[in-house]
């Protein structure tokens, strides 16, 4: 038996959120000002995005505590559990789990019936990139991999995983202070869209840049197709912020290409929603 645990930063597909057995979220906590929403299924994207609008402030996230953590592990029925947190470059998510998976194999060390095998990735990413993380747990288990060929194997995808992103708006950038109040006005004066993607050390960085988002859509699917080895293997995903025929259109652009096994689209929760802020789009290989 195996369990996956993912931070509410990572999205569930419809599978997903059927299989209760082996999927879990742990939810972070979405701030706007005084305004507290936990990031839970009673999330609601409409309430959500109307509150970063109307705020001066910009949007925070806490990360779950290592008790809720623990909770998890505790409830989780299963030999294996793996956890995957957003990266560790972006939130404490990362070590609140570490540190849920020493407080756990501290109180059971005596019990070895009870002892569990837990292991916490780093996804070096976030949102639709965890979600393909942990799609690649599930096919390893289902595989039949002993739980450290099932970790070295994901460890290799993670390595070689490629996230990208473009915003529709750059205001919760400059909100936040990491975009100058002249380069955000030029930038939306002159509808400039710049294509973000992650390091390999889970940072964010700039990879290119176009005016207007049909072409900065082209400009993401290029730097994905330079940077992506044996793409006839991978499965691209795509997540939107209230942006359903931009990610449609995204979507379309990548199987142009023909070079990918399949792609699929899915809907941000809380925590990308508020990373990407409305008509953003989320891409993962």
């Amino acid at each position: 038996m195996y369990k996956i645990i993912i931070d509410s930063c990572g999205e569930f597909t419809p599978h997903m959120k059927e299989d209760k057995e082996h999927f879990a979220h742990v939810a972070l906590t979405l701030q706007v000002g005084s305004w507290e929403q936990i990031d839970d299924e009673t999330f609601d994207q409409r309430i959500f995005l109307k509150k970063m609008k109307d705020s001066k402030e910009p949007p925070h996230s806490a990360c779950p505590s290592p008790a809720a953590y623990l909770a998890a592990i505790e409830d989780a029925d299963a030999e294996n559990v793996y956890i995957i947190t957003l990266s560790a470059k972006l939130s404490g998510s990362y070590n609140a789990a570490v540190l849920a998976k020493s407080l756990y194999e501290e109180d059971h060390e005596d019990e070895e019936d009870e002892q569990k095998n837990i292991h916490v990735f780093d996804s070096k990413s976030a949102s639709i990139g965890q979600t393909l993380i942990a799609q690649h747990i599930e096919a390893a288990e289902k595989e039949g991999l002993l739980f450290d060929e099932v970790i070295k194997k994901v460890d290799a995808f993670i390595k070689e995983e490629h996230t990208f992103f473009v915003l529709e708006s750059l205001d919760t950038l400059r909100k936040a202070g990491r975009l100058g109040s002249l380069k955000a006005m030029l930038a939306t004066t002159l509808s400039i869209k710049p294509v973000m993607g992650s390091t390999p050390e889970g940072s964010i960085q700039q990879l290119s840049q176009a005016r207007g988002m049909v072409r900065s859509l082209d400009k993401m699917v290029e730097c994905m197709v330079q940077v992506t080895a044996h793409p006839q293997d991978k499965v691209v995903a795509i997540s939107h912020c209230n942006a359903p025929d931009t990610a449609s259109s995204l979507k379309e652009k990548v199987k142009r290409t023909g070079l990918f096994k399949d792609v699929f689209v899915l809907d941000t929760d809380g925590v990308a929603s508020m990373y990407a802020g409305p008509g953003g789009v989320i891409m993962a290989v």
